[in-house]
């Protein structure tokens, strides 16, 4: 059995993964920035497989402490799953910079720094690294601007570091959803940083976060380098390249709330 590290792990996709794992076997760290909801997931598991670290991606001792405590219970690891996350719903124009910096910050900066401090137990077990973006980071979806940037963000620099760590034997899976139905949009930011009562806009259905999680165990077991679980937002995104101005016609139709 593997060692899998969960960042989220509490809510959404995060635990809908932890719940897959742990049914199959697998010795889990769950990692979330909710201590309470943290403990609340880890108080129903057996705790001889699972450790929960309550963890702020954007701070890096708490990121240091947190693979230090992975290899002090299991002395390895296996597959890191980099899926904490936030998003915002607010005009780019009207949003305070502080919004972005907060996007960024846990979207990008904290699964790389996490990653990079998790490298060497990844190269002793010749490991996984599973990136949760979206397809935002593709193509330009209104209100979510620092989203977007960051999940293009986070797939560039995933996408290079496999082409580094291949020869290593390391892998890199990066993930690219669409709209799930999930706690991050019912905490989404709004433009002064505070939660958004503004309604949620989307395209096609919404996808539960148990399929996507199954998608995503399947890709990990077959060594995909990427994985596109909505087929819908892939033409979506084919269509944004091929007629652009076709694309955003009817992205200004289905988000023009989002665009005020």
């Amino acid at each position: 059995m593997s060692v899998v590290l969960v960042t989220g792990a509490a809510s959404g996709l995060g635990w809908a993964m932890t719940r897959r794992w742990y049914e199959a076997g697998h010795d889990l760290v769950l990692a979330d920035v909710d201590a309470a909801g943290l403990a609340a997931r880890t108080a129903g598991l057996d705790a001889e497989r699972v450790l929960g670290v309550v963890t702020d991606v954007t701070d890096a001792g708490d990121l240091a402490a947190l693979v230090e405590a992975t290899r002090e219970r299991f002395g390895r690891l296996d597959v890191l799953v980099n899926n904490a996350g936030i998003t915002h719903r607010s005009p780019a124009h009207r949003t305070d910079p502080a919004v972005f910096r907060t996007v960024m910050a846990v979207d990008w900066q904290g699964p790389v720094e996490l990653t990079l401090a998790a490298l060497p137990l990844l190269r002793e077990s010749g490991g996984t690294v599973v990136c949760i973006s979206s397809m935002a980071g593709w193509m330009p979806v209104p209100g979510r601007a620092a989203y977007g940037a960051a999940k293009a963000a986070l797939t560039q620099f995933f996408e290079v570091l496999r082409l580094e760590l291949e020869p290593q034997g390391v892998n890199v899976l990066v993930v690219h959803p669409s709209f799930l139905d999930t706690p991050i949009e019912q905490h989404a930011l709004g433009e002064d940083g505070r939660p958004t009562g503004r309604a949620r806009s989307t395209v096609g259905r919404l996808r539960s976060a148990d399929e996507t999680a199954a998608r995503i165990d399947r890709a990990l077991q077959a060594g995909r380098p990427r994985l596109f679980p909505d087929r819908g937002t892939v033409l979506a995104s084919l269509l944004w390249r091929v007629a652009p101005a076709v694309y955003q016609a009817q992205v200004r139709r289905r988000f023009a709330e989002d665009l005020g």
